[in-house]
């Protein structure tokens, strides 16, 4: 996800900017706060996935860490010290290292093809601030880059809104891939409220799987590592490539239509409200808290006159359908 933090101001043609005149000094990256948040993210995503996705505090979590870390020292079993304190804080370590590993790498590639395509365009972008959330099944709420929006002009935008998702993308299906292969074709009852599978994933299990007895759900207690990493994955893919605001769909969609995108992306508004209403479809309630603090309307580009060429038109014609494949349905239940 990416977010326009420039101040209101006019920005230097494409063509300076290529030369290496910003008009300004280019502004200095923070290091500290997203090597932190980063650090935070992967011990939420380990927390919540070595618990099974069921993340729950325990008051004497650390005292049990520390004397099982103790004990192993004591004994001179150096090596066995850090798993038995990371299998007393938690539980299946294993399965927590690989969801760690599995939604990080989904999420950093995502972010990073944003920034490396700011970096390309020569457009100022920050480093990735990951969001941590371990009270959430999921260890994380995604993350976002901070960007000098407006010095892009309409290809340039383009550009950066897509970069992400497809980056993303070819790390999640083939994470996806690999867990539906793991999926237990005879799973355990299932318990809690289901998680409605996008519409990639049924067609994935159809495929793979196909006498698994409902494709189209899946409890927290049948989810493999990789899967709920894939899900996840196809989770914030979906959610950020609704043509809507400065989410990654809302610089596509702004590409391609230029301002009729505004009328698009408040029909979407209207479409997430009945739902929520009529359908009691609560995951778009996520999408109006983003509209609320972003504002439903994209700002115009640098120059909205640049052509974006046939490819680039056709692959955003293309990457308009993303939500439909990766976001859930709208129902959680």
């Amino acid at each position: 996800m990416t977010k326009d933090s420039s101040e209101a101001a006019t920005p230097p043609p494409s063509a300076a900017r290529a030369a290496g005149d910003y008009g300004h000094p280019a502004p200095r990256r923070r290091v500290l706060l997203p090597a932190v948040l980063l650090a935070a993210t992967c011990w939420s995503t380990f927390y919540t996935g070595s618990l099974h996705w069921i993340p729950r505090f325990d008051g004497h979590m650390l005292h049990r860490a520390a004397d099982a870390f103790a004990q192993s020292w004591q004994a001179g079993q150096y090596g066995a010290a850090v798993p038995r304190a990371m299998a007393a804080m938690t539980g299946d370590w294993q399965s927590g290292l690989v969801y760690m590993g599995a939604v990080m790498a989904i999420l950093l590639t995502h972010e990073m093809g944003h920034f490396l395509m700011a970096l390309r365009h020569r457009i100022p972008a920050s480093l990735p601030f990951f969001i941590p959330l371990p009270i959430l099944p999921f260890g994380t709420m995604g993350a976002v880059i901070g960007m000098q929006g407006s010095e892009a002009d309409r290809r340039e935008t383009f550009d950066l809104g897509i970069a992400g998702p497809l980056a993303g993308l070819a790390v999640a299906v083939p994470l996806t891939w690999l867990g539906v292969q793991q999926l237990a074709v005879n799973p355990p009852p299932g318990f809690g409220p289901p998680l409605q599978n996008p519409l990639i994933f049924r067609l994935l299990i159809e495929q793979l799987q196909p006498n698994f007895p409902d494709p189209t759900v899946l409890y927290l207690n049948q989810f493999n590592p990789m899967l709920m990493a894939g899900w996840v994955g196809m989770l914030v893919t979906g959610l950020n490539m609704l043509p809507v605001s400065q989410l990654d769909g809302g610089h596509v969609a702004y590409a391609l239509f230029g301002r009729r995108a505004h009328s698009l992306a408040r029909g979407l508004i209207v479409a997430a409200i009945v739902a929520i209403l009529v359908w009691e479809a609560y995951m778009w309630v996520v999408m109006l808290v983003l509209v609320i603090l972003l504002g439903a309307d994209h700002p115009p580009t640098a120059d909205d006159r640049a052509r974006l060429g046939w490819p680039r038109r056709l692959l955003g014609y293309a990457a308009l359908v993303i939500p439909v494949l990766c976001f859930p349905p709208m129902r959680l239940t």
